[in-house]
């Protein structure tokens, strides 16, 4: 114990006096500790559970909320007070519930609480915001906003906002105005909704907020009861047409969560995730320490012959990784613990984060914090080992030892290559889980056969000029330390393009398996719910913000009252290969002539503008048309799929091409739609245009009207340049860290030959050549090593990424997976294969010094 002691006391003063190394390698093992510990202390912080949650809801007092719904017939609802599904339509016109009657039926004190959305006018032009129709001085809605500045809304011309509209330019005092009631609102107060610190909400007395009465939201009561509200209760309340959310029932149903919520999938997962971790940090922090061990070794010598034994040796090496992994893990674990409230208090109020009481789970982050300790000891495992069998009498005579030519552990790596690529074949019909499970065992075995490849490569150095040679072989001679750089490149970017691979073949699977109504790049406006007078305003209010902009109409079919339905086409189920979703209710066919014909084709087409002015509906997808006919669906918007249906039609179709590939649905002629007996009227103009900003765009036309609606068709629904993105700056970070470090260690190990080279006349810019030919190599084989692994692991992704989009077709058998998609981001892959290396080619050797070091060679 006392030569322990005794091993630490120099580790800690040795990492101290290099103190650049000591921080490379705390940096290392320290940053995975803190990011992890950071991301578990924002996961728990923002996992808000049902307890903490009520009293945005209830506050500190209130028993239950009640919500009314049009029709005052059974409903049925979750635990939470939501609805399962719309109610039934009473036989008689729908009868408002009063206070007295809600009060009697819960035996407690009510309170009117309305929750909605407006649109409010701000600096930045119209915005739909969250309502709170609640008056907040009433002491049973204590908690449920907690007032910051001014005080609460006191008569229907006030109103409170959140901070999150004070950062939209709001301030106490100002007048805002709410288009939809054109009326104005001073702002007396500013409250902070509990567990939603970026929320855009405002607060007024009831009665102001308008009514929606879906799902949970809408106008309702604030009930105080004597006694708590049961499931008795709540079922009482459904049989009269009531919603209801009861303190009692989610304090009993469902408790705070478990510190440690992994099942056995999840287990499965950490565990994954925590080799993968480990091993990149030991193969990126193993050169590190090698470095250190070559500047020591005259130290370890000397301990060595005054009695120092191998085991003595391996304890200071080893002693030297438990010193800097667990200050790097301690340090990396305050720090994360710091930094999640931190993040949090940005994120929460920017992206509108849910946030509960301040939450550290201890389990997980102590335990990443060993795993930060343990990453340090495993890297020092190896340089421990060389340094209990150096030889004293050689380092103090300052030569060097000849190298030990070892082939390499190649037959075990060939072993875990195969079980890796075997595993891969047979997981490829599971999971996206079972495939990277399979591929650590493809990483290991790479790992395992990088010192053979590294051998094999140097074979053909006597082929390169001087300086390329000098480098090469260099690195053939320390493979211990070449091979720990090449596998943490190797694994970075078997990591990156295994990504890249998977998300981009999904991507494009995705973007060929949609279907969409319009050409790509255009964009619908419609006004379902407006009438002729509030879909003139719409169309007045799209024409002057898209000015210039051909508009394109499309009839509409409406009801009584000028709402528009909507029409549906579905195929036989024998005949659907798309699983039966060609159409959905939200995408209502349109009705229109050639013009609006010519715009979904992107052409004009005689064939199918002669069927349409024959009154045949042109259809774009095949699956749809049955003998001929076209069967249309016509229903309420709000119906949803399995709702009232008005009517059912038969058109007569003729297939046609669309503008695209993806692009589905059909065009139906006016015609055919009157003669079932229809009516028709414009509610949906469409237009070859990308706007700005589509959200602020469907803001101010919801500000005209509540129901307009904007659809864009972009050119693909997946963020391909987002993440292609982060691999490409993780696979940077990992493949200049690795490299750089290496590099480090090669310049020690050949100051000779470099100042040798400078004595016989060599310029500068030779030494520089050496050095950087050596990082190019590094990155190089280990990019190019990688690449074959990430080929390999991110084509088997593609399987179980493509087959949660579809059903499965074909086999899924272990020797037939099925079909999919395959698809190499070539640009992505050729930047971290050609481009990473030669950009830390030159970082070494911009960084490398060209200044002459005399040595004294001992006879």
């Amino acid at each position: 114990m006392s030569s322990f002691r005794a091993a630490l006391r120099i580790a800690r003063r040795d990492a101290l006096r290099a103190r650049g190394r000591t921080a490379l390698i705390m940096v290392m093992i320290g940053l995975p500790v803190l990011a992890i510990t950071a991301l578990l202390t924002l996961n728990a912080t923002t996992d808000v559970t049902v307890r903490e949650g009520l009293p945005a809801h209830l506050g500190a007092v209130a028993e239950a909320r009640v919500v009314t719904h049009a029709e005052r017939t059974p409903v049925r609802q979750t635990m939470h007070g939501d609805l399962m599904e719309p109610p039934d339509q009473g036989d008689g016109p729908p009868r408002p519930w009063t206070a007295g009657e809600v009060g009697a039926l819960l035996g407690g004190r009510v309170i009117p609480h309305t929750v909605g959305q407006v649109e409010i006018l701000l600096q930045d032009g119209y915005d739909r915001v969250d309502a709170l129709g609640l008056d907040l001085r009433d002491p049973m809605t204590r908690g449920v906003r907690v007032l910051a500045e001014g005080r609460f809304p006191a008569s229907a011309q006030e109103v409170a906002v959140t901070p999150a509209l004070l950062d939209r330019g709001v301030r106490l005092g100002d007048v805002l105005r709410m288009t939809r009631q054109a009326r104005p609102l001073r702002v007396v107060g500013v409250v902070e909704h509990p567990v939603r610190p970026g929320i855009q909400e405002i607060a007024l007395l009831p009665g102001s907020v308008p009514q929606d009465g879906q799902n949970g939201r809408g106008a309702g009561w604030l009930a105080d009861t004597p006694a708590p509200v049961t499931s008795a209760d709540s079922r009482r309340l459904n049989a009269a047409g009531l919603t209801v959310m009861s303190r009692a029932v989610l304090e009993e149903r469902t408790g705070d969560r478990s510190f440690w919520p992994y099942n056995g999938r999840g287990l499965v997962e950490l565990a994954v995730g925590v080799v993968l971790v480990v091993t990149e940090t030991v193969l990126l922090a193993g050169p590190a320490f090698a470095v250190g061990l070559r500047r020591r070794r005259r130290e370890l010598a000397m301990i060595a012959v005054q009695g120092g034994s191998g085991a003595h040796l391996r304890a200071i090496v080893l002693a030297e990784g438990l010193v800097l992994g667990g200050a790097a893990a301690v340090l990396g674990t305050v720090l994360g613990v710091g930094a999640g409230p931190l993040a949090l208090s940005v994120a929460a109020r920017e992206l509108d984060w849910h946030q509960g009481p301040f939450e550290v789970p201890w389990g997980p982050v102590l335990g990443v914090a060993v795993l930060g300790v343990l990453s340090g000891l495993v890297a020092a495992v190896v340089p421990a080992i060389q340094a209990a069998t150096q030889h004293p009498a050689l380092v103090l005579a300052d030569r060097e030892p000849g190298p030990r030519r070892r082939a390499g552990r190649l037959l075990p790596g060939l072993v875990l290559l195969a079980l890796g690529l075997g595993g891969l074949a047979a997981t490829l019909h599971r999971s996206v889980l079972a495939v990277v499970t399979a591929s650590v065992l493809v990483v290991f075995g790479l790992v395992a056969v990088t010192p053979w490849l590294i051998g094999v490569t140097a074979r053909f150095a006597h082929r390169l000029p001087l300086s390329w040679r000098l480098s090469v072989r260099d690195a053939a001679r320390h493979r211990v330390r070449t091979a720990s750089a090449v596998a943490a490149v190797m694994a970075a970017t078997m990591g990156a393009v295994a990504v890249g691979i998977g998300y981009s073949s999904m991507a494009t699977a995705g973007d060929a398996a949609r279907v969409v109504e319009a050409p790509v790049g255009s964009v619908s406006i419609s006004g379902h719910g407006a009438d002729d007078q509030g879909w003139a305003r719409l169309r007045t209010a799209v024409e002057r913000a898209m000015p210039g902009v051909p508009l394109v109409p499309s009839l509409e079919v409406t009801d009584a009252r000028g709402a528009a339905l909507g029409m549906t086409a579905f195929p036989s189920p024998e005949r659907c290969r798309r699983g039966c979703q060609v159409v959905a209710p939200d995408y209502s066919l349109p009705v229109g002539d050639e013009r609006l014909l010519a715009f979904l084709q992107g052409r004009r087409d005689p064939r199918a503008a002669a069927a349409l002015r024959a009154g045949k509906a042109v259809v774009f997808d095949g699956e749809l048309v049955e003998d001929g006919m076209l069967n249309v669906s016509v229903m309420p918007w709000q119906a949803g799929p399995s709702g009232r249906r008005v009517a059912l039609l038969r058109v007569p179709a003729v297939v046609a091409e669309g503008a695209g590939r993806e692009q589905g649905g059909a065009l139906l002629p006016a015609s055919a739609v009157r003669d079932a007996g229809l009516r028709l009227a414009e509610r949906r103009v469409f237009a070859r245009h990308v706007p700005d900003s589509t959200e602020r765009l469907e803001r101010d036309l919801r500000a005209v009207h509540g129901s307009a609606s904007l659809r864009l068709v972009p050119e693909s629904r997946y963020d391909s340049l987002t993440v292609l993105s982060a691999g490409l700056v993780a696979a940077l970070v990992v493949v200049l860290g690795g490299t750089l470090a290496a590099t480090g260690l090669a310049v020690a190990d050949m100051r000779r030959d470099l100042d040798t080279l400078s004595a016989v006349g060599a310029a500068p810019l030779t030494r520089r050549l050496v050095v950087s030919v050596q990082a190019g190599y590094v990155a190089g084989l280990g990019t190019v090593v990688g690449l074959a692994g990430g080929i390999v692991t991110g084509v088997a992704l593609t399987w179980p990424l493509i087959a949660v989009m579809r059903p499965a077709r074909g086999g899924r058998g272990l020797f037939d997976p099925g079909p999919t998609v395959i698809d190499v981001p070539w640009p992505y892959v050729a930047a971290i294969v050609a481009g990473l290396p030669v950009l830390a080619a030159l970082v070494a050797g911009v960084f490398t010094r060209t200044r002459l070091v005399v040595a004294r060679r001992l006879a």
